[in-house]
């Protein structure tokens, strides 16, 4: 989901910029150019940051950012590992 604070203009310029390099990385990995297809997944990513999708987050629901976490370091380390199979995970 992309930022909703972005313009409508914004956002469909950045999904067409996204488009476009989802589209080139195509066609490098097609060819075999390596040098292409570098260039290309980084102007995904760009685009993917432009829109929101990767970067800092947008949103504050309040929520812990458990991303980039191990499991067992988490709410959900007794989940997860069986100690409580009949509950659903926590709540976050």
């Amino acid at each position: 989901m992309s930022d909703p604070a972005l313009a409508d203009t914004d956002r469909q310029s950045y999904v067409d910029r996204l488009m476009d390099a989802r589209r080139a990385v195509a066609a490098a990995l097609r060819s075999g150019d390596p040098i292409a297809e570098a260039a290309a997944r980084a102007d995904v990513d760009a685009a993917k940051h432009a829109l929101g999708e990767r970067g800092p987050v947008w949103w504050d629901d309040g929520a812990p950012d458990l991303g980039r976490k191990l499991v067992s370091n988490t709410i959900y380390a007794d989940w997860f590992t069986g100690d409580e199979a009949d509950e659903a995970p926590p709540s976050a």
